[in-house]
């Protein structure tokens, strides 16, 4: 799963608020069926976004659906506008021969 956003707050206030709330996103998160995720950030554009791994393409479409991504927006911390979530079916193949960590 791929998410992209714009944010309006200071890189430094969305990235302390981020990483206060990271650990929904490890093993002991509330994110049912992530098996990782990237956090990207491209502060000159003030735009950021995830790549996600999920076990299946229900949970990433459950995640894309749910409280976290829906709730993104009102966010006050986050600031986040121009939301795109898009969930992408994996090559396994050719990602592991370019060392993807798929199974």
């Amino acid at each position: 799963m791929q998410l992209n956003f714009k944010f309006r707050n200071p890189r430094s206030r969305v990235e302390k608020h981020w990483l206060e709330h990271a650990w929904v996103f490890g093993p002991k998160g509330e994110v049912r069926g992530l098996e990782w995720k990237i956090w990207l950030m491209n502060p000159a554009k003030k735009s950021a976004g995830g790549i996600y791994l999920f076990k299946d393409a229900a949970s990433a479409r459950a995640y894309v659906h749910g409280p976290i991504v829906k709730g993104a927006p009102t966010c006050v911390e986050c600031s986040v506008y121009d939301l795109d979530a898009r969930v992408w079916e994996i090559l396994p193949k050719q990602t592991r021969i370019t060392r993807g960590p798929v199974n």
